[in-house]
């Protein structure tokens, strides 16, 4: 399979709008993701979910990570945020929907170097799915299925375009028969670190171990059991191993890097209060999610896969802005 450049080397700025448009290149990626949305809406109907619109702004969003910020929205004298994710909502609507997806436009305004990594967009959409009283092994199980069915549903109804940006159907046989590896967040640390790369213990896997686990990998793996702090409020700490996370990273293989986050979610009322002031958050500013929480949300677990990741991981392209209509690179002021 091709590799993907290095960061270092990651293709320059889009071309002027009209111009990236008008691209066969672009063209190829639309169809790719034509079928890509419409093979994940097959698989999830067929698996019991129904398609919610998600909200676009709200007076809270998921607080982020990785220096990624929300942009702000007067709504009508009120401080309102674009959505960065949907995550609140989701677990919001299980009580009525207690099997739900979206596929919903986020907006995060990334560090500015960011920009040439290739995998960062300050507008991009995500397919985003919530199961109510499931755990991590259930929502992991649907994500395998849903990144296994897609490949399958693109490659059989438009091989020629595939074909023709160069990809080989054999390097997608594992993705398609569903055989993924899956290691823990201890274990993927413990491998960069024998491989000289400076990986935090305590941190998410930073973007460059990601991509060196994933060089080195022929099929998908799970990363499991990221350390308390790492990530967000709502993801549910072990019971039984107090400063471990049921959640996971799905990482795709030679240099994609990760196609989907999730979680089991923290439903318990005074649990997410403490969680949130650990995080540094104030848990005034999310009253309205708190008390759906008191009132009792679902146990439940879930995940976001992004769409113009997983574009880019079938296409073969370089970079995100490749197969986004509309891109918009952090830092960089376009149309």
């Amino acid at each position: 399979m091709d590799q993907p450049a290095p960061f270092a080397a990651a293709p320059p700025t889009p071309p002027p709008l009209g111009e990236h448009l008008r691209s066969p290149e672009l063209r190829a990626a639309m169809l790719v993701q034509q079928e890509a949305l419409q093979g994940a809406r097959d698989y999830l109907r067929g698996q019991g979910f129904t398609e919610l619109l998600p909200p676009l702004v709200g007076p809270v969003t998921d607080p982020g990570g990785r220096g990624a910020k929300a942009l702000d929205v007067d709504y009508y004298g009120h401080p309102y945020k674009l959505m960065t994710s949907a995550i609140l909502y989701k677990q919001a609507s299980l009580r009525g929907f207690p099997r739900l997806f979206y596929v919903a436009p986020n907006v995060r305004v990334e560090p500015e170097e960011t920009a040439t990594t290739g995998r960062h967009l300050v507008e991009f959409h995500q397919i985003d799915v919530e199961i109510a009283d499931a755990g991590r092994e259930e929502a992991q199980e649907i994500a395998a299925g849903l990144l296994s069915h897609v490949t399958e549903h693109v490659w059989t109804t438009i091989p020629e375009v595939l074909t023709g940006l160069g990809r080989m159907e054999a390097d997608f046989a594992d993705i398609r028969a569903g055989k993924y590896d899956v290691r823990t967040h201890d274990e993927a640390v413990s491998r960069l670190l024998s491989l000289g790369h400076p990986q935090n213990p305590d941190g998410e896997i930073d973007w460059t171990g990601e991509r060196i686990l994933s060089l080195e990998s022929d099929r998908p793996f799970f990363v499991d059991d990221y350390p308390k702090g790492s990530r967000g409020f709502y993801d549910r700490e072990d019971p039984e191993r107090p400063g471990v996370l049921r959640n996971f990273d799905l990482i795709a293989p030679h240099g994609y890097g990760e196609l989907v986050s999730g979680s089991e979610r923290e439903a318990d009322y005074a649990t997410l209060v403490t969680r949130m002031r650990e995080s540094g958050e104030n848990p005034a500013k999310y009253a309205w999610y708190l008390k759906e929480a008191r009132e009792g949300i679902p146990a439940s677990a879930g995940f976001g896969m992004g769409l113009q990741r997983l574009v880019r991981f079938l296409t073969g392209f370089d970079a995100l802005w490749q197969v986004s209509a509309y891109p918009k690179l952090p830092g960089v002021v376009t149309p």
